[in-house]
């Protein structure tokens, strides 16, 4: 119901029915309201099912036959109705709402010829406005699979191009294609040296306080040093274990391989946990190439051939020494970094643009709303008919007739409450 549809075949039975089945049966034009759970969320009931009764947790009412339902219910998604279900529930350590308080709801009333326009458009409007949010909530996936094209581009040299390929034997275990001619193929143990970090045992460990950077610190490309922990360590593993720039931090389990480049400030130690590989490039590749090539591999599943463990995952030292990455000349890995990273910055500008147009379209929705019910989407049609808005047809005769109708219940209430 919180989507706005209800799926009937997937609403449960009732196995003992009610005395009074239709004190509770749903008919067409009916609205229900969340009295619990997710509060305030309303549903218009349109050709039910025969036999559908409502939940306890729910209140119902009927527009009266001369007031427009399609209007009412968009009025239950504006914000002056939430607003002032807010204030309802106000000071409420649960929130809920009953019928009770939902009669002392302000509605606007035009005339019913007007409602109907109003819905109209309204309907109109907002399938535009469900149409561009769509659209633009489909790009961040676009630009996903964009990055990851073009680091698989990046890292097998059809980035930068290459008339003459060699087949390697590695080829079809990793999913590379053929090889640029000027490249060539090494072990992780052959690039870089590499050791895990050290146990957080408050138990063991003994020294002087220093910042401790852990798994859940590492993301892809990039660190979260928000919630960084302390750990005793002695002078000597200070000097083994502190990061220098550079320094690539592979993730051991969590997200096996997942890793960044460290280029944080010198001023304050920090060291690593046992549970991240520390990397540091030799002579042949740079920083950001190991990055790109574990990124691409955990792309596309090929890294996960080193992993051990069923249910939790890990990527030992032993099996990330054996993991092969295809080296070019540094002067090409250089301009292929420079060429990802242009790429990749021009994705990050796109995204921030469509993050910020979502924004304005999420409140687009309810501007609109809000200008219906001021009357200013219509303004140029009350001018335009003017006989559809006065006399028996003005909101004034509308209310007329409502009061009459409670006249003539008497003033008791119903099964159903009357809008």
């Amino acid at each position: 119901m919180t989507k706005g549809a209800v799926d009937w075949s997937s609403v449960p039975y009732c196995m003992d029915a009610p005395e009074d089945v239709s004190k509770y049966q749903l008919q067409d034009r009916d609205i229900v309201i969340s009295r619990a759970g997710s509060v305030g969320f309303s549903f218009l009931v349109q050709n039910p099912p025969s036999q559908v009764v409502f939940a306890s947790y729910l209140i119902r009412f009927k527009p009266v036959n001369y007031f427009s339902e399609y209007y009412l219910k968009r009025f239950l998604e504006s914000s002056d109705y939430w607003n002032q279900l807010s204030l309802m529930s106000a000071g409420n350590a649960v929130q809920n709402v009953n019928a009770q308080k939902l009669s002392t709801l302000t509605v606007p009333i035009p005339p019913i010829a007007e409602q109907k326009i109003i819905a109209e458009k309204l309907d109109t409007l907002l399938a535009q406005v469900d149409s561009t949010k769509a659209r633009l909530e489909q790009i961040p996936q676009i630009l996903k699979r964009f990055r990851q094209a073009v680091l698989a581009a990046a890292v097998s040299g059809l980035l930068i191009g290459s008339n003459k390929r060699n087949h390697h034997p590695l080829c079809s275990e990793w999913q590379w294609p053929d090889l640029p001619s000027t490249w060539s193929v090494h072990k992780y143990s052959e690039l870089v040296d590499s050791r895990l970090g050290k146990m957080l045992d408050k138990a063991k460990n003994f020294g002087s306080a220093t910042k401790y950077l852990g798994n859940i610190n590492v993301r892809w490309f990039s660190f979260d040093l928000e919630n960084l922990q302390d750990i005793l360590i002695s002078d000597i593993e200070r000097r083994e274990l502190s990061l220098k720039l550079g320094d690539v931090l592979i993730c051991e389990g969590g997200e096996p391989g997942r890793c960044a480049i460290w280029s944080e400030p010198q001023d304050i130690p920090v060291i690593f946990q046992k549970a991240l590989h520390r990397a540091r490039v030799k002579d042949k590749i740079i920083p950001e190439w190991l990055v790109y090539n574990l990124k691409n591999d955990s792309n596309n599943i090929s890294l996960s051939q080193l992993f051990t463990g069923t249910t939790i995952k890990h990527l030992t030292g032993k099996a990330l020494a054996n993991y092969p990455i295809r080296v070019p000349p540094l002067e090409e890995q250089h301009e292929i970094v420079r060429r990802v990273e242009q790429l990749f910055a021009w994705a990050d500008t796109i995204e921030k643009q469509v993050n910020n147009a979502l924004n304005r379209v999420n409140s687009l929705t309810q501007s609109i709303l809000a200008k219906a019910f001021r009357g200013e989407l219509t303004a140029q049609w009350r001018a335009e008919n003017p006989s559809l808005i006065s006399g028996e047809n003005s909101a004034a005769a509308l209310l007329e007739k409502i009061k009459a109708e409670r006249a003539a219940s008497g003033g008791k209430k119903t099964s159903r409450k009357k809008a």
